[in-house]
Order: C-alpha cells, then sequence, then structure tokens
C-alpha cells in the first residue's frame, strides 16, 4: 500500500522508473553483446569474411575510381579551355588605329579577361619559323596577313556565353573571321554530362550488388542457425532481439569493405601519381590535377556501414517471417 496522502502515481515513479533504467541497461548490454558476437562470427570463418568484404569492397571502389577519373578529365578539359585564345581576324583593309580601337572595345566587355594586338609582321614572323614557309614567303610583294586580336575569355564563363561572345563579334563590320573552339568545347561539356551520368548508374547498379551480396551472406547465416532461432523464438524472444546480431553483422561488412574501397581509391591515387605528373609537366604545369576528397573517403565506410544495417535488416525480416 503506498503511503497515506500520497497519489499512486508519485508512489510508483521511483518503481517505474527503476524498471525502465534495467531495460534500457538489458537492452544496451544485448546490442554490446550483439556487436562483438557477430565479429568473432566473422573472425571464426575467415576466408569467407574475407571474400565478401573483398567483392564488396570492390563493388564500392568502382565508382570511386570512375569519380575520380572523370573529376580529372574535367580538369584537364577547363585548362584546355584555358588555353584555346579566341582570334579575331580584322579587314585587310583595316589598319593599326582600327585594330588598337576594336581591341579596347572589346576588352571593355564583361565576358573579356584580356586582349591582345598581333600585327601583319608578327603573323609574318611566325609563319617564317616553321618549316616550309620560308620559300614561299620570299615571293611575296608585300604582307598579306591582317591584324588578329586574341582574347581570352574569362575561365567561370560557360560554353553558351562563349558562343554568343562569338556570335557578337563576328557581327562587328571590321571583322573577316573569328577562330574559336566553341564546338570543342560544347563536346566536352556533353562527354562530361554523359560521364557524370554513367557514373552514377554505375554506382547506383554496384550499390545494388554490394547490396545483394550482404543479403546473401545474412540470408545463408540465419539458414545455418534455423533450429537456434526457432528456440529463440519459440521461448518468446523478439524479432528484434534475434536479429539484433545478424544487423551488426552486415554494419561490420559494409564498414569493413568501405574502408578497403577507400583504401583502394588511394591505391589508384598513388598508382597514377607519376604519370600524371608528366602530363602536368607537358602543360607546363597550369594542369592541377587533384585526388577524392578527404570527406568522401570518411564518408564511405559510414555509407557502406548503413548499406549492409539496410541489407541484412530486409534479408533478416523476411528469413524470420518464414521461421515463424
Amino acid at each position: 500500500m503506498p503511503p497515506e496522502n500520497v497519489p499512486v502515481d508519485q508512489a510508483s515513479s521511483p518503481r517505474a522508473e527503476k524498471t525502465q533504467g534495467r531495460r534500457f541497461a538489458s537492452w544496451q548490454e544485448h546490442h554490446g553483446w550483439s556487436a562483438a558476437a557477430s565479429l568473432r562470427r566473422l573472425g571464426s570463418r575467415p576466408l569467407g569474411s574475407l571474400l565478401t568484404i573483398a567483392v564488396m569492397g570492390l563493388a564500392l571502389a568502382l565508382p570511386l575510381a570512375f569519380y575520380l577519373l572523370l573529376g580529372n578529365v574535367q580538369k584537364l578539359g577547363e585548362t584546355l579551355g584555358q588555353s584555346q585564345a579566341i582570334s579575331v581576324f580584322l579587314q585587310p583593309d583595316q589598319g593599326p588605329q582600327q585594330a588598337q580601337l576594336l581591341a579596347k572595345q572589346l576588352g571593355e566587355r564583361p565576358e573579356v579577361a584580356s586582349v591582345s594586338v598581333k600585327t601583319p609582321q608578327q603573323g609574318m614572323d611566325e609563319l617564317a619559323k616553321m618549316q616550309g614557309f620560308t620559300g614561299a614567303l620570299k615571293t611575296l610583294d608585300s604582307n598579306p596577313l591582317p591584324f588578329v586580336l586574341q582574347l581570352q575569355p574569362h575561365e567561370e564563363l560557360g560554353a553558351a556565353a562563349i558562343g554568343q561572345l562569338v556570335t557578337d563579334i563576328r557581327a562587328m563590320h571590321s571583322v573577316d573571321m573569328v577562330q574559336d573552339s566553341g564546338t570543342w568545347r560544347q563536346r566536352l561539356d556533353a562527354l562530361l554530362a554523359v560521364g557524370n551520368r554513367a557514373v552514377l548508374v554505375l554506382a547506383s547498379l554496384l550499390t545494388l550488388a554490394a547490396l545483394l551480396v550482404v543479403g546473401n551472406t545474412v540470408r545463408v547465416d540465419i539458414a545455418s542457425r534455423h533450429e537456434e532461432i526457432g528456440v529463440l523464438l519459440l521461448i518468446g524472444a523478439s524479432g528484434a532481439f534475434v536479429r539484433r546480431p545478424y544487423l551488426y553483422a552486415g554494419i561490420w561488412y559494409g564498414l569493413f569493405s568501405g574502408i578497403l574501397a577507400a583504401l583502394l581509391a588511394i591505391g589508384i591515387e598513388f598508382a597514377l601519381a607519376d604519370p600524371v605528373a608528366q602530363l602536368s609537366q607537358a602543360y607546363n604545369g597550369k594542369l592541377q590535377v587533384g585526388g577524392l576528397p578527404l570527406w568522401l573517403l570518411l564518408a564511405v565506410p559510414l555509407a557502406a556501414a548503413l548499406l549492409g544495417w539496410f541489407g541484412a535488416r530486409l534479408v533478416s525480416a523476411w528469413q524470420l517471417r518464414k521461421a515463424a
């Protein structure tokens, strides 16, 4: 009987809190036991566990490798795009004053980073240095080359903005011809878009493959302990209690495979370091090649652990429904 003049809910509150505390401690203890037991079970069959982890790690490393390759190809395209200036050939009757005036006018446009003027004599000197042109140039009575403006667009401009700039320049009355790599830029952007979509599809398929590998491994493990699970369910164990060790097994599989995938991606970076350095030297150090960001390498094991848990959760729930 509760003490006189004390409400029943207040009298029973300490007992309820104590019971809830015991339940939480028991729940926490079983989580710790499940994590340790599932890890020991993985260690008791090292060959099978290593094969499962290796298959999942390779499946997760492939999207990382393609992501690394695609990112560096995009940087290479940006570097090549920066080196492709727009060449504006003026009409033959345009003199140095008209060339300087047009260069000033184009330099004031927000899309243009810099403008330089190449005189006809400079163009002739460049041709004279090329093999096979020396004899032909000596036969000329006068210099037929026009003034040429070299425009360098801003780096952040896209293909559409550069195309509009070229269209505006071609419409000027003093311009004879414009040479631009706009078509090349559009093709590169289209190829990069295809590459991004291909990496996304590949990552989805390989993630599904890793999910199926975890699910099949957990399914085999549950099937091998069918009688033990039946006894636990018979004596009143809940489904969450029974499947908890298998969920942790899925987490361990995913975590270790994610670590392996990150290590493989780092190994690919080191393997490509020397060829990439040589390629960068070929572009006078302008090509800046980067690796995978640190946040992505750290996120891969965590995402893989979540993926392993999800696969184990689906299969264990299905298997336990069959056992029940």
